[in-house]
């Protein structure tokens, strides 16, 4: 009699790696977590069996190619120019102090011990720009980045969250350096008390971020998360030794409005007569994309009108074009 079976919608992956473990579900993508077990093989001879089937290993495996990317992860490569946040220079600096710096001179801090960079916490109203500076620092960084979203481990399946989080976890740590970003943080790593009456899953997945976070930092994957609801938030999750900072992003302040201005028109052919400190003014509050947008629509009202340059009186048309929507308040905290 069979001591295990696959459940419905398992992958190929899972079910060479139960196959392979006597019943343990665990796909073979995570190679590090399949050779601990598999350890009377060998590393080599593991990446051997998984190749022979027709799926990848992680680089720096044994007898693994050297692959340009890592499946699952959304590649990079290392930026030459100094990191740059247009609009944002608080958070700017603060990637630069607590990452960068770190990373760029790790024996220096190691000595000290801090051998990796802390989580974070990014919070704010929608449409602040967390997203965009977490981007711009992964590309700067040039690691793999890991998403952690509904695309990439929601399942109609108990306990299959739970599962796909560990498994980009494991993808992560064996792509290392490598960051992991978690978009919508209120969506899985929301209070325990408030959803003790939908079951045991979003306990277990809960705790499987609380279990894997700390292990990730001593990996050399840097978590960031990112929220709209940060009072969401399960406690334990924020607590030091977890996300070590818990940063607010606010709307940008009427300086932060006019610096953003000024980089987007730097490459534009502008006119004298744009009043960038007006401009700034009318802007001020407005989501990042917002201002971009203004920018972008008055180029394009430029071009359409046969203009050799931008002025003023296409950024005034392009304001009219942007919806006067007030900007949401943002959470109490530290702002950047």
């Amino acid at each position: 009699m069979p001591t295990w079976s696959v459940s419905e919608g398992s992958t190929d992956e899972e079910i060479l790696g139960q196959w392979l473990t006597g019943g343990v579900s665990i796909p073979v993508t995570s190679f590090r977590r399949l050779s601990s077990l598999l350890g009377w093989l060998g590393k080599k001879d593991v990446a051997e069996l998984v190749l022979a089937a027709g799926f990848s290993v992680p680089q720096g495996a044994a007898g693994a190619p050297t692959p340009t990317t890592t499946a699952g992860a959304k590649p990079s490569t290392r930026s030459r120019q100094p990191f740059c946040l247009p609009g944002r220079p608080v958070l700017e600096a603060f990637f630069k102090d607590h990452v960068i710096h770190v990373v760029e001179h790790a024996e220096r801090y190691r000595r000290f011990g801090i051998a990796f960079p802390a989580a974070i916490v990014l919070h704010g109203p929608p449409g602040c720009g967390k997203t965009f500076a977490v981007e711009r620092l992964g590309e700067h960084l040039g690691w793999p980045v890991f998403p952690i979203d509904s695309n990439s481990i929601a399942s109609r399946y108990i306990h299959d969250t739970s599962k796909k989080i560990g498994e980009v976890f494991d993808r992560a740590m064996d792509a290392a350096p490598s960051l992991i970003v978690i978009d919508e943080m209120e969506a899985y790593l929301s209070d325990r008390q408030i959803h003790h009456s939908t079951g045991l899953h979003h306990v277990e997945e809960v705790g499987e971020f609380l279990r894997r976070i700390p292990e990730a930092g001593q990996g050399q994957v840097l978590v960031i998360g990112m929220t709209n609801r940060l009072e969401m938030i399960d406690a334990a999750i924020l607590r030091r030794g977890r996300f070590d900072h818990v940063i607010e992003v606010g709307m940008p302040s009427a300086a932060e409005t006019a610096e953003l201005i000024k980089v987007l028109l730097a490459d534009l052919p502008v006119e004298g007569t744009v009043d960038t400190e007006a401009t700034a003014a009318a802007l001020t509050g407005r989501p990042p994309s917002d201002i971009a947008f203004v920018i972008r629509e008055a180029a394009r009202l430029a071009a359409r009108a046969g203009q050799s340059t931008l002025d003023d009186e296409m950024v005034q048309r392009a304001l009219t074009c942007l919806q006067a929507h007030p900007p949401k308040a943002s959470c109490n905290g530290h702002r950047l």
